[in-house]
């Protein structure tokens, strides 16, 4: 099962994958389409925020782990949670150990962190 952070709490999550790894930022993985992502889109503060459609993951996984690494903390990222959750799950069982799913998403994240992120 993949562990699920809600955007509340991403501040911790994040301040624990900086202190595991002091030497590089943990990764947002936008998985959002990129009409989504001209309509709203997270701001990166204090993490790497890479921009990658679901549809994609597939192709460019070894691309995310020659940049980061399987053992890099990653929080998956979509609209309401689900397709971040599939990606997630799909990293995974691919080696990646360090995968968090953005519960709620970025309606979420709007909601409980960003009220400038609009909603769509």
């Amino acid at each position: 099962m993949i562990p699920e952070i809600d955007p509340a709490g991403f501040s911790a999550w994040r301040e624990e994958a900086l202190a595991a790894q002091p030497a590089s930022l943990p990764v947002v993985l936008d998985v959002r389409e990129p009409w989504e992502l001209q309509t709203a889109s997270v701001r990166a503060d204090g993490f790497t925020l890479v921009h990658m459609p679901m549809r994609e993951v597939p192709a460019r996984m070894a691309e995310l782990q020659a940049a980061h690494g399987a053992d890099h903390p990653i929080a998956c990222l979509c609209h309401h949670g689900m397709r971040s959750l599939h990606v997630a799950q799909y990293l995974h069982e691919n080696g990646f150990t360090q995968v968090v799913n953005v519960h709620g998403g970025i309606e979420a994240w709007s909601q409980q962190v960003d009220p400038s992120i609009p909603s769509y």
